[in-house]
């Protein structure tokens, strides 16, 4: 029982209790005021969500820790009393997967189907929209599993005589087998015709893992490698853009009376819009007005929010100009903090994953030596690597998705997200956390070799038939690195600059 890590689960413990505790708190501080009290099956879903793809994220790192439970047991094999981490990660993935791929669908159908139905009606209505799902996925599922659901191991054929135990060994380059016959016992030395594919079938839980993994894959290249850059400049040119000073009252009656007439404008759209849709002409065009309407009102709600910082009103005026200057100071701190962050990811991609051989294992040696230092300190810096790149998605997603006309804008605003825009942002996140942790698995094999995630992640997908050549390649590595220096330089370029009007909706000159 020495190998029993009690404290680990204990951590692990806590720690869903407090990723519990803090979705709740986002879900009542992000929801939108006409969501209070009502819409308590799309709440659940969101927290739930959140809490999974939090607990994913970190437990790569708690995998970590569990493997040096068994640093002083001679093989793997005797380690058996720890936290069986391969059952729990095909277990968070599977539930990961029907989350995304179901429920959240479900919920974002309900939830935005006609209010003037009954609750009987929107429900049937979108259990067949999850039902036709379903049946689509199961078939393409099953069919891509029969053909195609075997992993190639690729092998060396070694082999050696048998002698009896002698009084000394007597091996050398030109001799490392035993005895005098033509064997190939050195995978150094072997000819290429040595090299055999070993084929297995994979399980299905790991394969639905593993496609869901090339799904997410696709989105976390494009998002992530944007949010990498996008994030931490954002923070730092938001600064730069700052306003400099207080306007005076007559600019803010101008400019106020400026949005007055936008606002009841895009009113006027908006209603406009509803009274087609009840009439039923909800064709391409009708969409189209939608979302621009959308684009719209965001922007009026930036404008304002703008305009409030420019010009504070009340008692505490002073003060309220003091926080906004404080905040600009805080996203400049956070903002360098997080462009370090993000060129150390960008090295460590470049010089470990990109260059073979490796120039250095640069952040595994890092870890490494923070936890020589103090047990959970590499572990912790290792947690703090993988939640950013999370971040980096989100920041990436949310900056694309209001330039991309193809997008859904799904904004998330404190005080004023709407359930629909929670499940859709859940879904994005759940689906990309996977991608996430394959992600660091790969890029920390070093650090975290010899763990469940590994396995998974490591062997079984990058060896899986028809998907190892997208990670053979380093496919999804290089477009990751590619948007990071493109975002980089749009940002070194164009990002000082303050925004200027682009549309009907804005701030005048």
């Amino acid at each position: 029982m020495s190998d029993f890590n009690l404290a680990l689960v204990i951590v692990a413990i806590v720690v869903c209790v407090i990723i519990f505790i803090f979705n709740v708190y986002l879900l009542v501080n992000y929801q939108h005021p006409d969501d209070k009290n009502q819409a308590y099956f799309p709440k659940v879903v969101v927290v739930f969500g959140l809490s999974v793809a939090l607990i994913s994220i970190l437990m790569l790192p708690a995998d970590v820790a569990n493997r040096q439970a068994c640093k002083h047991a001679l093989y793997n094999g005797a380690c058996n009393l720890t936290l069986p981490m391969k059952d729990l990660w095909l277990a968070i993935y599977i539930v990961d997967a029907v989350l995304v791929f179901f429920i959240i669908p479900f919920a974002m159908f309900y939830y935005e189907g006609d209010q003037d139905k009954g609750l009987g009606k929107r429900i049937k209505s979108a259990l067949i929209w999850v039902v036709v799902m379903a049946i689509v996925c199961a078939l393409l599922l099953g069919i891509l599993y029969g053909l195609v659901g075997e992993v190639d191991f690729t092998v060396m054929h070694l082999s050696s005589n048998t002698a009896s135990f002698p009084n000394q060994w007597q091996f050398s380059s030109s001799q490392p087998c035993i005895g005098n016959g033509a064997r190939q016992c050195s995978a150094f030395t072997t000819s290429a015709s040595s090299e055999k594919t070993w084929t297995m079938r994979t399980t299905f839980p790991e394969y639905v893992v593993a496609l869901a993994t090339i799904v997410g894959s696709v989105l976390f290249s494009i998002f992530g490698g944007v949010g990498i850059a996008c994030l931490p400049l954002g923070l730092i040119f938001s600064f730069v853009r700052r306003p400099k000073a207080v306007i005076t009252r007559s600019q803010y009656i101008k400019e106020a009376t400026d949005l007055g007439k936008k606002a009841r404008e895009v009113k006027k759209a908006a209603d406009a819009l509803h009274q087609e849709e009840r009439s039923g002409s909800k064709g391409r065009k009708w969409r189209k007005n939608v979302k621009a309407v959308e684009k719209e009102l965001l922007q009026l709600e930036e404008d304002v929010k703008l305009l409030e910082e420019m010009y504070p009103q009340g008692e505490k005026a002073e003060t309220a100009w003091a926080m906004t200057v404080l905040g600009y100071l805080a996203k400049l701190v956070f903002g360098i903090l997080g462009l370090i962050v993000s060129v150390a990811w960008v090295v460590h991609i470049v010089i470990y994953l990109l260059i073979d051989p490796p120039l250095s294992p640069f952040l595994n040696e890092v870890f490494i030596k923070l936890d020589d230092v103090w047990g959970l300190l590499g572990t912790a810096a290792f947690a703090f690597f993988c939640f950013y790149l999370l971040l980096a998605v989100v920041a990436g997603a949310m900056m694309l998705g209001l330039r991309l006309v193809f997008i859904t804008i799904h904004p998330m605003k404190w005080g004023a997200t709407l359930m629909n825009s929670f499940l859709f942002n859940v879904g994005l996140i759940l689906l990309c956390s996977i991608s996430v942790i394959q992600f660091c698995s790969t890029a920390f094999a070093y650090y975290a070799r010899a763990t469940a995630a590994q396995e998974i992640f490591g062997h079984t997908l990058q060896s899986l038939r028809g998907i190892k050549y997208l990670y053979k390649y380093n496919v999804f590595q290089i477009a990751f690195v590619a948007l990071a220096g493109l975002t980089f330089v749009y940002y070194a370029a164009f990002g000082w600059r303050r925004k200027k009007p682009t549309g009907r909706f804005q701030l005048s000159s």
